[in-house]
């Protein structure tokens, strides 16, 4: 496979810093029903001005988006328990460091890209840099006394979640190929999957999405307009290059989450994050090596 054009490239990094940064927003809201409710209403009010704008994706690609939404839907709901049991600075690496690896493999089954030996040596190294990252929240934990940092809960509820973003960034990849418009597809995606988080928000959380206090309404309909623009440079990004090194390079998102961690939640950054750092950093030259 070529390297990836430095637009394509651009647009993935862009797309990783907007991703940590909603990502920590449905952190910082405690109540994690309502977070992910108020970011899917947010992802509906910037999807359906996209619906209305471009033209309905060709039928054979309805096939692929219906299976990313059902798919979406459960990996929402593992996210929300993944950020209710771990802590940021771990539970986010792990679910994003996961993806890389399956997306490479299912990228040669499904969609016949074979990765050049430097982009293979790139997404491991990456996923290596993000290994470093929970590694370094587990180190943490335990010479604070609080154990490994990371509960049973927590770490199957990341590595669901890291499998569930393997499998719609692989659909996705595929449906979005197919489609006229990669506008439309993400619009028709975020209105038809964050139907359901709102409604089932709105029945468990009924009080507390009466009594939402301005500044949780508002970061919480932000956080949802931030992850419609993440996932749409990703989308167009995917009609552009090849899975595997797209889906590693968005990843990067881990490094900023990370960052975002040390200033905001007061998570110390230390020698291993820095040494995870490095570690992307080198990944993402590798990927970049045709």
């Amino acid at each position: 496979m070529p390297a990836l054009p430095l637009s394509v490239t651009l647009a993935v990094l862009a797309a990783a810093v907007t991703h940590a940064t909603w990502n920590a927003i449905a952190h910082g809201i405690k109540d994690q029903v309502l977070a992910f409710g108020l970011i899917g209403a947010g992802a509906i009010a910037v999807g359906a001005p996209l619906v209305v704008l471009s033209p309905l994706p060709p039928r054979a690609c309805w096939p692929y988006l219906l299976a990313s939404v059902f798919i979406h839907v459960f990996y929402n709901l593992l996210l929300m328990r993944s950020y209710r049991y771990g802590d940021f600075g771990q539970v986010y690496p792990l679910a994003r460091g996961t993806s890389p690896l399956v997306v490479t493999v299912l990228a040669a089954v499904f969609a016949a890209e074979r990765p050049t030996v430097p982009q293979v040596c790139g997404v491991l190294v990456i996923s290596c840099g993000l290994a470093v990252l929970v590694l370094a929240g587990r180190r943490r934990a335990a010479s604070s006394g609080s154990g490994s940092g990371l509960s049973r809960a927590a770490l199957l509820a990341a590595g669901g979640t890291g499998l569930t973003i393997a499998a719609y960034t692989t659909v996705d990849g595929l449906g979005v190929r197919l489609s006229d418009s990669s506008v439309g597809y993400i619009g028709w995606l975020m209105l038809l999957e964050s139907l359901c988080v709102p409604a089932w928000a709105l029945v468990r959380r009924r009080d507390a999405v009466r009594d939402v206090s301005r500044r949780v309404l508002v970061s919480g309909m932000l956080a949802g307009a931030l992850s419609v623009l993440a996932y749409g440079l990703v989308l167009w990004a995917q009609t552009r290059g090849a899975l595997a090194p797209i889906a590693a390079l968005r990843e990067t998102s881990v490094i900023i989450g990370a960052v975002i961690g040390t200033l905001v939640f007061r998570e110390p950054f230390g020698r291993w994050r820095i040494a995870a750092t490095v570690l992307v950093v080198l990944g993402v030259l590798l990927l970049n090596v045709s």
